[in-house]
């Protein structure tokens, strides 16, 4: 059994390659919006894309026009110096600079503003990124853990969907105790039914 960093070797190698990603993340990005939990939700959290992931930044723009209340993540720390993602409340894409790793996230001196945190608590819908899934709804991600501790903080009946190109996924994710499974992986092909179970 390969390890993890070989095969997030094997997803980025396909991910960079993946042919039409414009195309085919339109086509996934709009796959995300249509279901009946997404449509139904009141706070979505949305990653906004960097590198070769799926790019979400058009499609989370019309979702904003559209009224959808939207969250984007920014990389913080806890009171105990742990690594978690501070969640915002977005209105409008301009906002966002340029942060960690060159991703844009709102301003540090805007975290704080009023009305703009966001609870884990009070999210409906997450949208997951990450380097590998499987069809089972297990996830690889980059191995820095932000979204690790935040799929492990959601609630119950939060959903999980993971949008991805098919060539990132794998036969089986290798999962810990504490890993959390995606309620749905959604690709350019189909939707993926995972392990996490909604009360």
């Amino acid at each position: 059994m390969m390890d993890k960093q070989q095969l997030r070797q094997i997803a980025y190698a396909a991910r960079n390659d993946q042919a039409d990603k414009d195309a085919l993340s339109a086509g996934i990005c709009d796959r995300f919006i249509s279901q009946s939990w997404y449509q139904s939700a009141q706070t979505v959290l949305w990653y906004v894309h960097c590198r070769s992931e799926v790019r979400t930044l058009s499609a989370l723009c019309r979702e904003l026009a559209n009224g959808k209340h939207i969250v984007v993540p920014y990389c913080t720390v806890d009171c105990n110096g742990e690594r978690q993602l501070g969640l915002w409340r977005l209105n409008a894409v301009d906002e966002l600079r340029p942060g960690m790793w060159n991703i844009l996230e709102p301003p540090r001196e805007r975290w704080a503003e009023t009305g703009r945190r966001i609870a884990v608590e009070e999210l409906d819908a997450v949208m997951v990124p990450g380097v590998a899934f499987d069809k089972h709804g297990g996830r690889l991600g980059n191995g820095a853990g932000y979204y690790d501790r935040l799929l492990g903080k959601v609630s119950a009946d939060t959903v999980l969907a993971a949008v991805c190109y098919e060539s990132q996924l794998l036969p089986r994710v290798p999962m810990e105790a504490h890993d959390v499974y995606l309620n749905f992986v959604i690709t350019e092909k189909t939707i993926y039914a995972g392990q996490r179970q909604r009360d």
